[in-house]
């Protein structure tokens, strides 16, 4: 007569172990996906404060008569940034970037701080040549490219100089050999805006995205 209340009994158990278990596997997801989110926001605030620690006093070559104004609210930063600051701003609205760089020269023009300006690089003020910049990919606090591998041809990127917009879409996306020199191919009689990162899941390449000046 006791053996149907001990099968209920068995029955409630596992139920309520499914229960707990399908509780965790919830939350245990809710963790996950905003995991990444949390890493982005955390590098992004531990970037700033490393560069303000450095000299929070602009050099000479920073100053702009104009603050530098660029992207929309979509694309708005969760906090304040003083863009004024830096010689110029790189946006890419397709993958949320927005970070600005400085000139060679400049002790802050360092892959291990910032995007970073190369030597012979020619701002688009000047109406021809190839402005190159380069950053880190991977998940590190500095890895300001770490996601430019979403990029495909034909996306667009942002310039401001001097307070001015530039326009640029993509229209090369190339791997090379990683061996301390990239040849850039870029046409130029045109005006544009390469960016240089390590190549997602290959430490032996380098990507390289060519930009060309739309307006």
């Amino acid at each position: 007569m006791q053996m149907p209340n001990l099968l209920k009994k068995s029955k409630k158990l596992k139920k309520s172990q499914v229960l707990l278990i399908g509780s965790l596997l919830i939350f245990g997801g809710s963790i996950f996906l905003s995991w990444n989110y949390l890493l982005r926001m955390r590098d992004e605030v531990f970037s700033n404060m490393k560069l303000a620690m450095m000299d929070t006093t602009p050099s000479e070559e920073t100053s702009q008569e104009n603050p530098l104004m660029i992207g929309s609210e979509q694309y708005e930063e969760q906090y304040t940034v003083d863009y004024s600051k830096y010689f110029g701003v790189l946006e890419i609205p397709r993958i949320g970037l927005k970070r600005g760089f400085y000139n060679v020269g400049s002790k802050y023009n360092d892959i291990q701080y910032n995007v970073t300006m190369t030597e012979k690089s020619t701002m688009p003020s000047e109406g021809h040549g190839n402005l190159a910049l380069m950053a880190h990919s991977g998940d590190s606090y500095i890895s300001y490219f770490a996601y430019l591998y979403r990029l495909s041809v034909g996306d667009d990127c942002y310039i401001t100089y001097n307070g001015i917009v530039y326009h640029y879409q993509i229209k090369q996306i190339y791997n090379v050999n990683k061996t301390g020199l990239v040849i850039i191919d870029w046409e130029p009689s045109n005006m544009s805006l390469t960016l240089i990162t390590c190549t997602k899941d290959d430490e032996t390449k380098q990507t390289i995205y060519v930009a060309e000046f739309i307006d």
